[in-house]
């Protein structure tokens, strides 16, 4: 077993000049080879890791305080301090110190200590200060020894040997026996001097002298002399308010007596530092820093011996919950308790955790429970203040609490549930306690405190049981005053708590997901929060405003749609213009909301906004919003009629199925598939959107030549002299006339296998060519090649060349064909003499007819004078009038393999006639 005389607890002055616990270990003391000297070692009492290891310095002032506390400071602003458990291993560390130093161990301070800060008083003053001689203890010297004290308080060396002074000649007990003299003749002006005597003793800041001043036999006649305020004209009587007014109730029986007169020494004390002293303003600061550390460590010596003491806890909560308990006792068990966790929030980290845990373990949560259900407001206030300090600390251990017991407990007694009804009942008329509720439960709903493990979530399971179990017992105050389409209650408390429970509704719609969404949508909430714009409580109005504004600033398209059906915006707009041309926080906030669906660009409801609204919103002009937002709507709306206008030939465009052939690209074959019947919309929609990405709206980067723009400029006037038939008419007549066209050729084959073969006009080349094209037309469906062939020249479409054969400005070129009036865009024919055929070929054995197209190329070409070749004329695919076709990525690189085979175009780019 560790030896317990040597057992510590570590701690460390802070900034706020409170001290910090780092832990509980051994200490000891040894040499040191690399400080090279003996040394503090405190090893923790956990993991054996080194907590302090501090060379014992010759010139570091150590201070022994409360018999077993020992004080120093290792630097400028780091104050050290170990809190032995027992007396004996503070005594035997202290000679260990004083031997090294070579000091007597029986004084309580080794050094002089001297701030720094104030070294330049004192540079004139000698090293060795002489000792200060005390005036005999009597009546006729006690204005010289009031003005002894207070001449010293400037000098920190002073100061120090007055200290000692007083302390090696039991100087307090002395005055204090001038007191009971001058308090018996009623010589008010020694009593007067006395007080500015001890008010020095307090201002040396010396736990050695506090301890002498606060010792059983003497404090009450500390306090007496500090009763007699010079500046008061009658003294205040603290003694008789301590002795009859304040009394100690003893609640269960206490068997340690050491723990007894801590308790009634730290209240004494505490009496003292905040009533009886002036206020710290009249000193200098951090005057009476030894006073607050001797609270502060009385007070975790009583939580600790509190905690310590098994019997007197189980007693305790055994006494709180039972049934035979009278509801006085009660009480005073509830405020004992309430008592004892506000001591524990001067522990460190480590021991509020174990101070918690051991009051989880004894039934804590379950005796709020109860108390929770008594009538009695004094309990409940109190149980709420012990309740809220769990929550602040572990709110996982009171939402693991709150889990469990659901399994066994009906709703309304859930202590979620009580809490809940607790703020929904409060009787004061500030809703002080309220208001700490909401904060409790703002505590518990936060997703950002709550664990995920491996083996569970905490947010998902909690969340799920507190909106099925309670959440209609938190919203039932905001359904019963809203069930009119006014509110049934206007007065301030019941507004107060409704705007109390909007605040943590809109909390929970800013951090919840799916949860709060589904409640809102489900219960219609937002409806009766808007309800609230109705009152006549502005605070209440700006809480509905802000409930509904968190909602549209999630921009979530549920939300929206939600508030689009139900015509949410219906009690906005007409709260907005009851308010008129005020300008106050409901006009600004409810502007502020428009302002945001414009300046988000929350197109569907600045669309419901707008045709729902614009009669009502029009006259508002001194601010732009709903100006712009009626612009930006018809904006949308004409370009939608546009986008609508351009989408709707192409929705029946068929697809073009491409071949691969030798591991290239080519165009194979043009199949015509069959119409697309209304339950094959989905493949429509996806073989339109294939087209068009094929055919995207992208113009020429080339300017047009003068010829091709008097080229478009004549199509134009044609267009506007004669009314075009509609775009599916042209289509029709335009594949039956090439049809026709096509059965001529049919016929023509047939005629001329009779005749002798006649030699092949030799066919153009073009710089740019690619493979031929083929066109294969399926019997019985004519949609692709409908499509295919109807399209029109594009804006690249070659022009001003010389004319080609079989173009109409040759003389050798066959008329035009008379089955396709109005046609959009030059079609392959073939001419009946046999000598000036273009390399069209019928295969009468299949049951396709393959042709080759004219020259109609994306790119300029151009005639070369190349020998005749027997390699046929070859094209891209005709694009859509007014578009530039993109060939596919993934025949770049073949392109680029066969341009080496290809003539480069002249700068200018002729017309290559049809």
């Amino acid at each position: 077993m560790a030896d317990t005389r040597r057992r510590v607890k570590l701690y460390m002055l802070n900034e706020d000049r409170q001290w910090d616990d780092r832990g509980t270990g051994h200490v000891s003391s040894a040499y040191v080879e690399r400080l090279r000297g003996m040394s503090l070692l405190v090893r923790s009492e956990t993991d054996g890791s080194i907590l302090l290891e501090s060379k014992i310095q010759q010139d570091t002032a150590y201070q022994k305080q409360q018999e077993t506390l020992i004080v120093w400071s290792e630097a400028d602003n780091y104050d050290l301090a170990l809190s032995f458990q027992e007396k004996a291993g503070c005594d035997e560390i202290w000679e260990k110190i004083c031997q090294v130093q070579g000091k007597d161990p029986s004084v309580d301070i080794t050094q002089d200590v001297v701030e720094e800060s104030e070294d330049e008083r004192f540079d004139d003053m000698p090293d060795a200060a002489p000792p200060i001689e005390l005036p005999a203890c009597e009546t006729s010297k006690l204005e010289e020894i009031a003005e002894l004290f207070s001449s010293v308080l400037p000098s920190p060396i002073r100061r120090e040997k007055l200290a000692v002074a007083i302390e090696a000649e039991s100087y307090i007990r002395k005055l204090v026996d001038l007191f009971h003299m001058c308090e018996d003749l009623e010589n008010i002006d020694g009593l007067h001097h006395l007080y500015e005597i001890f008010k020095s003793i307090f201002l040396l800041n010396k736990n050695a002298l506090f301890e002498i001043m606060f010792s059983d036999d003497i404090i009450f006649d500390i306090i007496g002399i500090l009763e007699y305020d010079p500046t008061t004209p009658t003294p205040t009587k603290h003694r008789e308010y301590l002795r009859n007014t304040a009394k100690f109730k003893e609640v269960v029986p206490m068997t340690n007596s050491e723990l007894e007169t801590k308790i009634h020494q730290t209240y004494r004390v505490q009496y003292i530092q905040d009533v009886i002293l002036p206020t710290p303003s009249v000193f200098e600061e951090n005057m009476l820093s030894s006073l607050s550390s001797f609270i502060f460590f009385n007070k975790v010596e009583i939580v600790s011996m509190i905690q310590d003491d098994v019997k007197f806890l189980t007693t305790l909560f055994a006494q709180l919950t039972g049934e035979e308990t009278d509801d006085n006792h009660r009480r005073d068990l509830v405020l004992f308790l309430k008592e004892f966790c506000t001591f524990s929030q001067t522990l460190q980290q480590p021991n509020r955790e174990s101070f918690y845990k051991t009051l989880s373990n004894l039934g804590i949560l379950s005796s709020i429970e109860i108390i929770l259900g008594l009538d009695d407001e004094k309990m409940k206030l109190a149980a709420i203040d012990i309740f809220s300090y769990i929550v602040e600390f572990s709110p996982s251990m009171v939402r693991e609490f709150i889990l469990h017991e659901s399994i066994s407990v009906d709703d309304e007694d859930l202590l979620i549930n009580l809490v809940i009804e607790q703020m929904i009942n409060d009787t004061d008329p500030e809703l002080g306690g309220a208001v700490q509720l909401i904060g409790i439960l703002r505590l518990l709903l936060d997703p950002e405190n709550m664990l995920a493990t491996a083996s569970k979530t905490e947010k998902s399971e909690f969340l799920s049981f507190f909106y099925k179990h309670s959440m209609h017992v938190l919203t039932a105050p905001l359904f019963a005053n809203t069930a009119d389409n006014k509110p049934s209650r206007d007065d301030y408390q019941s507004a107060q708590l409704l705007g109390l429970i909007l605040e943590l509704l809109t909390f929970c719609v800013e951090h919840h997901t799916y949860h709060i969404k589904n409640y809102i949508i489900t219960k219609d909430v937002l409806r009766r929060v808007l309800v609230l714009l109705k009152s006549r409580h502005s605070f209440l109005v700006l809480c509905a405003l802000r409930f509904c504004r968190k909602i549209v600033g999630l921009k979530e398209e549920f939300y929206n749609r939600y508030i689009i059906k139900e015509n949410l915006f219906r009690p906005i707009v007409d709260a907005f213009l009851a308010n008129g041309d005020r300008y106050n926080l409901i006009n600004s906030a409810m502007i502020e909301l428009f302002e945001f669906i414009k300046v988000e660009d929350i197109k569907s409801l600045s669309t419901y906004i707008v045709e729902t609204f614009q009669k009502d919103l029009e006259g508002i002009k001194y601010v732009k919003t709903f100006e712009t937002l009626k612009v930006r709507y018809e904006q949308q709306r004409d370009r939608n009629r546009d986008k609508h206008s351009f989408d709707s030939p192409l929705k029946k465009v068929s697809p073009i199925k491409l071949k691969k052939a030798s591991g290239k690209r080519k165009w194979s074959d043009f199949q015509v598939l069959p119409d697309i019947d209304d339950d094959d919309e989905e493949d429509s929609d996806r073989h339109a959107a294939s087209i068009v990405r094929n055919n995207r709206f992208r113009r020429d980067a080339r300017a047009p030549d003068e010829d091709e723009e008097m080229w478009f400029s004549q199509d134009d006037e044609n267009d506007e002299n004669e009314s075009s038939p509609q775009v599916s008419e042209i289509l029709k007549n335009k594949i039956d006339s090439d049809l026709d066209h096509i059965h001529k050729l049919w016929e023509s084959k047939k005629t001329k296998e009779n005749q002798p073969d006649v030699g092949e006009t030799p066919p153009r080349l073009l710089s740019g060519t690619k493979s031929a094209i083929n066109i294969s037309i399926k019997t019985g469906s004519n949609s692709s090649l409908s499509s295919l062939l109807s399209m029109p020249d594009s804006p690249g479409s070659p022009s001003g060349s010389p004319p080609a054969p079989g173009s109409p400005e040759s003389p050798n070129s066959p008329p035009t064909s008379p089955h396709s009036p109005n046609r959009l865009c030059p079609t392959p024919h073939v001419s009946p003499n046999s000598n000036n055929s273009l390399t069209n070929k019928v295969n009468t054995s299949s049951s396709n007819i393959t042709t080759t197209t004219s020259p109609t190329t994306t790119t300029a070409s151009k005639v070369t004078d190349s020998p005749p070749s027997t390699n046929a004329v070859t094209t891209k695919t005709p694009g859509l009038k007014g578009l530039v076709d993109y060939p596919d990525e993934d025949s770049e690189e073949e392109e680029e393999e066969e341009e080496e085979d290809v003539i480069a175009p002249s700068p200018k780019r002729p017309r290559v006639g049809t």
